[in-house]
């Protein structure tokens, strides 16, 4: 896979298309699976694991992407997921946003087919996630207006990611904002 640098940057791996597909009644069972091969390594640090995203509300169209959520005590140390979780077949991606979670993908190379977030069990990060997927699953017509924003957002910008996810920051805000007012 090509990678692009810029003057002091990491490398940024080239993306593959962006597609999003009808919603696959087989998502949750491969959350299932893929959660309990993760909690079997993560043992003793694993408070909680979720099934997260848009693969986990029933009948929305996605990425096909399991995202996942690993919720822990403490990122520190590192070393009792990282390693864990690479063992597993994940890459950890230590430059993500945000400083209160981590991210994690499957396989190493593009297409991935599971994102995983790793974040402390109680935190914003943690009931953020949480809320929008469960304000998603009660409210068809948030659900509906997100898939819509989502497909618009991929036919604009089928091979630029960061545009992608630029064109539905704005919905996600709205739907967030209702989730956490509800919750």
């Amino acid at each position: 896979m090509g990678e692009e640098q810029g003057a002091g940057q990491a490398p940024v791996e080239r993306d593959p298309a962006i597609r999003i597909v009808e919603y696959e009644p087989g998502w949750p069972a491969e959350a299932a699976r893929e959660l309990e091969r993760v909690g079997a390594v993560l043992e003793d640090v694993a408070v909680r694991l979720d099934h997260v995203g848009s693969t986990a509300v029933p009948g929305l169209a996605a990425k096909p992407i399991v995202d996942l959520q690993v919720s822990v005590a403490a990122l520190q140390p590192q070393s009792s997921y990282v390693e864990p979780l690479e063992a597993l077949g994940y890459l950890f991606v230590p430059f993500a946003t945000s400083p209160e979670y981590l991210f994690f993908g499957r396989p190493s190379e593009r297409p991935r087919t599971h994102h995983l977030h790793v974040c402390v069990a109680g935190s914003f990060e943690e009931h953020r996630h949480l809320a929008f997927r469960d304000l998603l699953r009660a409210d068809p017509a948030a659900a509906a207006r997100y898939e819509a924003v989502k497909r618009e957002s991929a036919r604009l910008h089928p091979e630029d990611r960061v545009a992608y996810m630029a064109g539905k920051e704005g919905v996600i805000r709205e739907i967030e904002a209702l989730a956490l007012g509800r919750s």
